[in-house]
């Protein structure tokens, strides 16, 4: 009896594992749903001109958040102590994880700083350690938080042009111009959504090694990389011994669409600078950790994979939908992130007045170009980062082009 109760037959065995081995069915994130942001205070939404104006130039996705980020915070908004906290230290390993996981990158998670501060207040506090001398260099067309910056510290800069191939932007021709104390990137690129290829970004890190300069790079965009490409993280595709000479910025914030919660994190490689820096933030009253940072990331490190994988697809299909529709009016078609770089002239819209004359046009809302340096003149920037309904609707709007 006990034999034939364990026994299973070919027929069994084979039932049995059609069942164990069908996939679940994939979630629903709500994606292709409409998604109210009405009273929620969001500034994207408040650079509407008009009612029925469309705004799709702020960085900020019109989709709704993992629910594990959701979750988490209605857990710990449940216990009613929000006094100081410390720093987790299982956060850095928990970084150091996502990465390997995400990027295949090797991050020795003493490299990470846990910061209680949004990537833009993240640059500035690294800038003011290590006090530049000499000019910071940073491309052009490039996001323009960095031109801000420097202007705002009163340092001297260098904007870059960057070279337009047929498969994108590429980084200037020749040397860089020396001296120099650091070199600015987003990477991915912003307003692009170019991939810097793995030998730029290396080759970067190689020159400011060699100059006594700094490579910063900002890639709040890099786990956004679309399907079928790869992210260079800048702290470990530089060789090892460039790597106290990088600096890589990073947070949750553009990838999990919970920016209003300012935290984000560092991978600083150099111990003596991490040192430096950790003494500037307390300088300022600020220190790794944060109650509502710390909570955020937990989450949404830990549990978002699902839910980013399921956005990447949808970010994937609104891209190509947008760039066929737009075709040569795309500058450098988007590897990574929800933007789009236009070229106005090929749109039909004038180069001086693009941004107003495509709100009047179609009603869509957008960044002009010249926000990014002197390189973005004659461009537009579109974030198409929509639930399904929207995008439909910003389909048919773009028609209007087409009409004299």
């Amino acid at each position: 009896m006990t034999e034939n109760r364990f026994q299973r037959t070919d027929d069994n065995f084979r039932n049995l594992s059609a069942v164990s081995c069908s996939p679940p069915p994939a979630p629903d994130f709500g994606f292709d749903a409409p998604f109210d942001r009405t009273g929620t205070g969001s500034s994207k939404w408040a650079r509407a001109a008009a009612p029925g104006v469309i705004p799709m130039g702020l960085a900020d996705m019109d989709l709704p958040g993992p629910p594990a980020v959701a979750e988490a915070l209605e857990r710990r908004a449940r216990h009613r102590a929000y006094g100081y906290t410390v720093c987790d230290p299982a956060g850095r390993a928990l970084v150091a994880d996502w990465y390997r996981a995400r990027h295949g990158a090797e991050v020795d998670p003493d490299w990470v700083l846990l910061l209680p501060c949004g990537p833009r207040t993240a640059l500035r506090l690294l800038l003011e350690t290590v006090r530049p001398q000499a000019p910071v260099l940073f491309p052009t067309p490039e996001w323009g938080g960095f031109a801000q910056l420097c202007r705002a510290m009163r340092l001297a800069h260098h904007e870059l042009p960057l070279h337009l191939a047929p498969d994108g932007y590429r980084m200037p021709r020749g040397p860089l111009p020396r001296p120099a104390s650091a070199v600015l990137l987003s990477n991915p690129h912003n307003p692009s959504g170019r991939v810097w290829p793995t030998g730029t970004v290396r080759g970067l890190a190689s020159w400011a090694a060699q100059s006594g300069a700094l490579l910063v790079s900002d890639e709040v965009h890099g786990d956004l990389t679309h399907p079928g490409r790869t992210h260079p993280v800048a702290a470990t595709c530089a060789d090892p011994a460039d790597r106290p000479s990088v600096v890589t910025l990073n947070s949750v914030g553009k990838t999990f669409n919970c920016s209003g919660i300012p935290s984000s994190f560092a991978l600083v490689p150099d111990p003596r600078l991490r040192a430096r820096l950790t003494d500037t933030l307390a300088g300022y009253g600020l220190w790794e950790g944060g109650l509502l940072e710390q909570t955020v990331q937990r989450a949404a490190l830990g549990e978002g994979g699902p839910w980013l994988d399921a956005l990447l697809a949808h970010l994937a299909a609104a891209r190509s939908r947008l760039t066929d529709r737009l075709g040569p009016a795309v500058r450098s078609a988007p590897q990574a992130s929800y933007l789009l770089w236009l070229d106005a002239a090929a749109l039909g819209l004038p180069s001086q007045d693009a941004r107003a004359a495509l709100l009047e046009r179609c009603g869509l809302e957008s960044s002009d170009g010249t926000d990014f340096g002197p390189g973005g003149a004659g461009s537009l920037r579109l974030n198409y980062a929509l639930p399904g309904p929207l995008l439909d609707t910003v389909m048919a709007r773009l028609d209007r082009l087409d009409r004299p």
